[in-house]
């Protein structure tokens, strides 16, 4: 079973709800399945860590935690405003569409 999201990696979101309302940033990674998104300098957490090959030092790395995506909206990129995603079809091909100005998102 697939889930789809309409918010995806790469995408500038505004988040609505939580700790961090008000902040904007960019989709690091979508969990489609969870339905939850990782955004750039939001819900810091802090995380202890081993001493490894990678990290040789170890200790408390602060990274971004999960967001459920119905906390996040999508800025348009040509109106610059958060709003709503539409969806509809173009030539077999699903097309994101912005709710305030109606332009495509996906180009």
């Amino acid at each position: 079973m697939s889930r789809s999201m309409t918010i995806h990696k790469g995408d500038k979101v505004h988040i609505i709800a939580g700790k961090d309302k008000g902040k904007e940033g960019k989709i690091l990674r979508a969990y489609p399945f969870k339905e939850r998104v990782v955004v750039e300098g939001a819900n810091l957490i802090k995380k202890h860590t081993r001493p490894s090959t990678k990290n040789q030092q170890g200790g408390i790395m602060t990274i971004e935690g999960t967001i459920h995506v119905s906390n996040v909206m999508l800025i348009c990129p040509s109106c610059a405003q958060p709003s709503r995603v539409g969806r509809r079809r173009d030539a077999g091909t699903r097309v994101r569409v912005c709710k305030k100005c109606g332009k495509d998102i996906d180009k």
